[in-house]
């Protein structure tokens, strides 16, 4: 998810709306192992005659194929996503033939793939690809690329998890490369995979975009980037990049042990694309709608998220995904650390790295902060509001669609609330065990789990902590409050070790809760439910309703509902006139103070740095 959806959920505190289970755990290739070459029993060979109108034809050939019918099927999920997508959907024209090229017969027996029979121990599938949704997680096929997620452009057969592939890519463009984790084989356009798990957690894309490389920890590092930007934006982006890298390799120690020994960035930032970040084994796909001039290099959150997941989840991994299962949805109770402490590294690498000021990082923090501390369902008493419960409802929220709404306050985002989670921590540790950071933490994780690619269970990372701090108490304290349960630490103090202050933003400010709405003829209509935990909502208004009056001044139009808003006092009652199903009601509203917080340096507020609080902010956030 990029990093401008994440701050969109946290200022507003709302919900918004992987392989067959027979596969090896692990995805990475035997030592050794080497192009299977013409003898792969798994061979895909894609071209494009239709770029113009998003479709690609695709011909999978499967060899040595027992006797008795072969089914092959689109997946349901893909690496990385934890929602179900029916990629089945956008493949039609499906034909069979054996190895002597005789028709076979082809089943549909779900709407998910299809039963082949009568073989001669080879079958050979060709089918039509409808491509045109640019993500991490659907493919998109035009005249400028092919950008492929790779679950949601092949078919696969069951019983082939462990065969090496080869893939071949006949390109309709001679200016076209291709970026990709998989290995090149020797024949021109074509790659290979040592497993189908791996195979799919390799998205490509094939463009005439720009490749910058560099060396660090003894890896290479490659940027694909196909943009419409200058080879200078390209320049001016890589040297950040190559920071930020250089700052999470030293949280770890030493780069991820990447199975080719190269990890590979593969952006699209077109205005036909959509802004998405996806990690992956080796490499990531990160996508983004603007240009790198018109966002000012803001890509560079997405790249310093998915990048941390080459250690955390790619290696340190929860044991629900693995191996993944791509006919349904692999949910975890661990997203709060696998995707919410990846949420707290990326922005602090970034800090770390020098590329964003103090006050930067604190004005993208703070509201993340602020939106869950003051979240209603994580401060609602009936609500199951702990990070592993939001955990589990990814299937629900992570790009999944429904068409019946979902009620906006029993969810909080748990890449926000695993961050905030994350700089608790981090601030706890600082605190009570002299030389201890998260740092440590996750290092620990490294050790016991990604080093080995051991899958961990929340056992092992209440273990973990307990054998960080060396204190069994404080990890069950940590995860009794802040994991199995919702509560959080007082982060006053803890941020005051570093000369920071947590303050309301607005305190003599009315708050009554969302006040998002549209314009009508007479009056405006929330836009959106209200939160539980405000007045709005306590006075029994409801997405819908259409405000006519607020303290007795008429709401005619936007301009006027701004005006009427700014207007409201804490504690002092007004009368709220609206309309709901055609019929005008009357209520009375009571403002509440804003509970909007912030975090800012002591410093702008009046406060001397104290020796120990400007080294305690060093160490954390590193050098100004």
């Amino acid at each position: 998810m990029v990093r401008s959806l994440f701050a969109a959920l946290l200022v507003s505190s709302i919900a918004l709306p992987a392989l067959a289970q027979s596969a090896p755990v692990h995805p990475a290739p035997a030592p050794g192992q080497r192009d299977p070459g013409t003898a792969a029993k798994v061979r895909y060979d894609v071209s494009f005659p239709q770029v113009e109108h998003h479709r690609a034809r695709i011909t999978a050939t499967w060899t040595g194929v027992p006797a008795g019918p072969l089914r092959v099927q689109m997946s349901r999920s893909s690496p990385g996503r934890y929602a179900i997508h029916e990629f089945a959907k956008n493949v039609y024209d499906v034909t069979a033939t054996d190895g002597a090229g005789r028709p076979l017969k082809l089943t549909r027996i779900d709407p998910y793939g299809w039963s082949v029979a009568g073989h001669d121990g080879t079958v050979v599938v060709a089918y039509t690809l409808f491509a045109d949704h640019g993500d991490g997680t659907y493919a998109q096929i035009d005249t400028s690329h092919a950008h492929l997620n790779m679950p949601a452009t092949f078919l696969w057969a069951s019983g082939y998890d462990a065969q090496p592939i080869r893939v071949r890519f006949q390109s309709p463009d001679p200016t076209w490369k291709v970026a990709t984790q998989l290995p090149e084989s020797d024949a021109p356009g074509t790659y290979w995979a040592p497993n189908l798990q791996y195979f799919m957690d390799s998205p490509t894309e094939l463009s005439d975009h720009m490749v910058r490389e560099w060396q660090a920890g003894g890896k290479t590092y490659r940027l694909a980037l196909h943009h419409d930007g200058s080879a200078a934006d390209m320049d001016r982006f890589t040297e950040k990049a190559k920071k930020v890298v250089a700052q999470q390799i030293a949280i770890f120690g030493a780069p991820a042990p990447y199975d080719f020994g190269r990890y590979t960035f593969i952006a699209d930032y077109r205005p036909s694309i959509v802004g998405d970040g996806m990690e992956h084994r080796n490499s990531t796909i990160i996508t983004n709608a603007q240009s790198l001039a018109e966002a000012k290099d803001d890509q560079l959150g997405t790249l310093a998220h998915e990048f941390f997941h080459s250690w955390n989840v790619e290696r340190i991994r929860p044991a629900e995904l693995e191996p993944f299962d791509f006919t349904r949805a692999n949910p975890t109770p661990s997203l709060w650390l696998a995707e919410g402490f990846t949420s707290y590294y990326g922005p602090l690498s970034i800090r770390r790295a020098g590329l964003a000021s103090v006050d930067e990082y604190l004005g993208e923090m703070g509201p993340m902060l602020s939106g869950i501390v003051n979240n209603p369902a994580r401060i609602a008493a009936r609500i199951n509001a702990s990070p592993q419960e939001m955990s589990l409802r990814a299937p629900f929220v992570d790009a999944a669609r429904s068409i019946d709404p979902v009620d906006p306050n029993i969810f909080v985002s748990y890449y926000p609330y695993g961050a905030i989670i994350g700089m608790a921590l981090d601030l706890e540790l600082r605190q009570r065990f002299a030389g201890k950071s998260l740092d440590d933490f996750m290092r620990t994780l490294w050790a016991r789990h990604g080093k080995g690619e051991k899958p961990y269970t929340p056992a092992d990372l209440r273990a973990a902590l307990a054998a960080t701090t060396g204190d069994q108490g404080f990890a069950d304290a940590f995860f009794a409050r802040s994991i199995d349960g919702s509560g959080l630490p007082d982060f006053a103090p803890l941020l005051a070790q570093a000369g920071l202050v947590l303050r309301p933003a607005a305190p003599a400010r009315g708050w009554i809760g969302r006040t998002a709405a549209s314009e009508e003829a007479e009056g405006v209509t929330l836009t959106f439910p209200p939160a539980q935990n405000s007045p709005l909502f306590a006075a029994g208004l409801d997405q819908g309703d259409v405000i006519v009056a607020l303290g007795g001044q008429a709401i005619g139009n936007g301009a006027a509902w701004n005006t009427a808003l700014a207007a409201l006092k804490p504690g002092t009652p007004v009368e709220l006139r609206y309309r709901r199903f055609g019929a005008e009601r009357t209520t009375t509203l009571t403002p509440a103070a804003d509970p909007t917080l912030e975090v800012v340096r002591g410093e702008t507020v009046g406060q001397a740095l104290t020796a120990t609080q400007r080294a305690f902010r060093k160490s954390w956030l590193g050098a100004e």
